[in-house]
């Protein structure tokens, strides 16, 4: 059976998954796609996992709220996602600030799991991949790995991926 279900919008996640189903069928949610800082409480109410941690702004919003404990707080796990590609259209901590946000994240006593990155489309991930598991190996040996998705997630868990995002394979 299929537990752990990523999405890429928190709205489209209340849609599909009320607190019911998550409980009746025992189901790990994961947010996969950009956190505005103005849906932070959201995130945190709905999903165990959110892979999208990119900024300092960020972090200090997310820890506000769960200080705040204004609800019941699901998210156990972040992981903090990488601009490997150093792409200017793309999300994600450039690596030459990853250790710095990392360090905030552990002084905020947030349980960084994991690192996420989406490499430059329409060229080999396998370099992309490869620095993921140098910087993985710089921080945190214990830290999974979030890389590669539809199109190159046989490279990636060639090169032990952890998780691999292949929304896109199942629902054509």
């Amino acid at each position: 059976k299929h537990k752990l279900f990523g999405e890429n919008r928190i709205q489209e996640a209340q849609r599909k998954f009320t607190p019911e189903i998550i409980s009746k069928f025992e189901l790990n949610l994961h947010l996969i796609g950009p956190l505005q800082t103005n849906k932070v409480d959201a995130a945190l109410s709905l999903f165990k996992t959110i892979q999208t941690v990119d900024r300092p702004k960020l972090v200090n919003e997310i820890y506000k709220s769960i200080q705040k404990q204004k609800f019941p707080i699901v998210t156990k796990n972040f992981f903090l996602q990488v601009n490997i590609g150093d792409e200017p259209q793309k999300s994600g901590i450039s690596i030459d600030q990853l250790s710095a946000l990392y360090d905030k994240c552990l002084k905020f006593n947030l349980n960084i799991t994991g690192l996420m990155c989406i490499p430059p489309a329409n060229v080999k991930s396998d370099p992309y991949f490869e620095k993921m598991l140098t910087l993985r190996e710089n921080l945190n040996s214990e830290l999974e790995l979030s890389m590669g998705m539809s199109s190159d997630y046989e490279t990636a868990l060639k090169l032990n991926s952890d998780i691999v995002r292949i929304g896109s394979l199942l629902f054509l």
